[in-house]
């Protein structure tokens, strides 16, 4: 698993990923989120507060999927 910290360096350069929101902290994901210059992928939301996937979403400014299919 790569750190909060690698992946912000990867989105922050035009990488999309795909992460386990799950491994992360909500403060992380909004993060990374903000720095996304691609499309982000968050699976395994189903513990997340609709708030907390809202604010995610928010800071990704149209970067973030957000998986509800688990």
């Amino acid at each position: 698993m790569r750190s909060a910290l690698e992946i912000k360096k990867i989105v922050s350069v035009g990488g999309g990923v795909i992460l386990d929101a799950s491994q992360y902290s909500t403060v992380d994901l909004k993060a990374i989120a903000a720095n996304a210059k691609a499309d982000i992928v968050l699976k395994n939301t189903a513990e997340m507060s609709t708030m907390d996937l809202r604010s995610i979403a928010s800071a990704g400014k149209g970067h973030v999927i957000i998986d509800l299919t688990e």
